[in-house]
């Protein structure tokens, strides 16, 4: 694994600019990372990027292996013929600042079905040579998704335990069927993974000639209504209507009296044992194929596990069950040797999740909003921190940093942040995103993580994530105008200064 000091950007591609309703993996991405080379930064966390499932979020996607079609950027499919400026104009009239999903949803699809259509009219495309190749190397998972996507249009998006008790049940004849009466619409979801892949290829290759890592995010759970329940449900804990018999989530605590019930099926790790993982190793496969680093999200649950009988409507009467542990990552390493993986190992963690963690040296995350608990000993602050680590300012689930000083963060608790910090007497919140941008970039953490907001200063309105909640998440963008040239000369001094930047070296 890189052993460079390095830091990164963490912004999630449909919060890029773009003229069309959602950020995408257009022009607005290769600017984007063009400034990343200038500020000296060589990670971009991007966060999950497979479709969307209920509230936009990323991390109940109908599949971990797909990409997410509203990424799909229109202007290489202009330049292809497949759709005209035209075809764009409903797209063009939506919001710049922020997502709007109920108007971007059906209009994005409907371009997406016209530049399918297109494509199939003209099959002298070079396009069909690739995209063959494409969908013979990817059918491990895509023929399953694909056909889970026609199957859910075709149902009005009925939850897959709605359908049909054939299909349910994945009866050979009933699939076959399906698949024969869903050719056309089938093909129509191949196609717009194949774009998205090639797309994502094109950005993958720039940032890597400049030398920037792209960094995922893998939730360990999976969605209920998802392709890879359907498709493999005799590897989850399901009843025999594929309804879940237990359920994730994590117990009661200080903050929350009835813990948190996630609802996602929970894994029969004895079956993946059994299997050598082989779902896993696909999964991680694809993954490592999208990005340089992933982030494993609720480390824990490889070591143990809160499981909640479905029936139950809180979490509080689960109980503790054993994950896998070291054996799934000694099969894994087996697989793909050393894994480019960095643990999410937040919240309570127990002795024997930071032993998981460090056998296999992963490198676990420490959040600068967290470190101010009144002690000096805080794992988080700064000068407590180890070298096998990720540092942030915050996360994607966090308040910006200014908008958690002006009102996430309590009266009683400020003095020992404006002095660890070294805010300024006179109007300390103003600058107070630089100054926690400096001290994690002194930490002797090897990675430092920063969300953009907390470069360009943005209050709560810059959040993307509040958890908990279902309204107004992951709909924030940002325009190109806020990022100015002295925030741009300022982080690459930053960077240089300790020593994170390449031409230091």
């Amino acid at each position: 694994m890189d052993s460079r000091r390095t830091s990164g950007l963490l912004l999630p591609i449909s919060a890029l600019p773009s003229a069309y309703g959602i950020g995408d993996l257009g022009p607005a991405a290769f600017q984007f990372a063009d400034f990343l080379t200038r500020t000296n930064q060589r990670l971009w966390q991007v966060l999950p990027v497979g479709p969307i499932g209920p509230g936009a979020s990323p991390y109940s996607s109908p599949s971990t292996f797909a990409g997410n079609p509203l990424l799909i950027s229109p202007e290489p499919l202009v330049e292809d013929g497949l759709l005209t400026e035209d075809d764009l104009a409903p797209l063009a009239e939506l919001p710049d600042d922020h997502v709007d999903y109920t108007r971007l949803v059906p209009r994005k699809r409907k371009v997406l079905r016209t530049a399918f259509d297109r494509y199939r009219a003209d099959s002298s495309t070079p396009d069909a040579t690739r995209l063959h190749r494409f969908r013979k190397n990817q059918s491990a998972w895509l023929d399953d998704y694909a056909l889970y996507a026609a199957l859910k249009d075709a149902h009005d998006g009925a939850g897959w335990t709605e359908w049909p008790s054939a299909l349910v049940q994945r009866e050979p004849d009933a699939l076959a069927r399906a698949r024969e009466e869903h050719e056309r619409a089938i093909d129509r979801h191949v196609f717009w993974q194949y774009l998205f892949h090639r797309q994502w290829s094109a950005l993958q290759a720039y940032c890597h000639a400049r030398d920037i890592r792209l960094f995922g995010d893998l939730p360990i759970y999976v969605a209920p209504d998802s392709a890879d329940v359907w498709a493999h449900q005799e590897l989850f804990h399901l009843d025999d209507d594929g309804t879940p018999s237990a359920v994730a989530g994590v117990p009661p605590d200080y903050f929350s009296p009835e813990g948190q019930r996630w609802g996602n099926p929970l894994y029969r790790w004895d079956r993946m044992a059994e299997r050598d993982y082989e779902w896993w190793t696909e999964r991680l496969r694809r993954a490592f194929g999208l990005f340089d680093l992933v982030r494993l999200d609720h480390f824990r649950g490889f070591d143990e596990y809160w499981a909640i009988p479905a029936k139950e409507d809180t979490a509080i009467n689960g109980s503790w069950k054993d994950g896998p542990g070291a054996d799934f990552f000694r099969t894994m390493e087996e697989e793909f040797g050393e894994l480019p993986v960095v643990a999410e190992d937040l919240g309570i963690i127990t002795d024997s999740v930071g032993e998981l963690r460090d056998t296999f040296d992963f490198p676990g995350m420490a959040v600068l909003q967290f470190a101010f608990g009144g002690s000096p000993e805080n794992k988080f602050l700064p000068h407590n921190h180890r070298r096998n680590l990720v540092a942030y300012t915050g996360t994607h689930d966090n308040n910006t940093i200014a908008g958690w000083w002006h009102e996430g963060l309590s009266e009683q608790r400020k003095p020992f942040v404006q002095s660890y910090l070294n805010l300024p007497d006179e109007n300390p919140g103003d600058a107070v995103h630089w100054h926690a941008l400096r001290a994690v970039m002194a930490s002797v953490a090897a990675r430092v993580v920063t969300p953009l907001q907390d470069v360009i200063g943005l209050g709560s309105e810059g959040r993307i994530n509040t958890p908990g909640t279902e309204e107004n998440n992951w709909t924030w963008r940002f325009t190109a105008d806020q990022i100015s040239e002295e925030d741009e000369e300022r982080l690459a001094e930053i960077t240089h200064l300790y020593g994170r930047a390449s031409d230091y070296d």
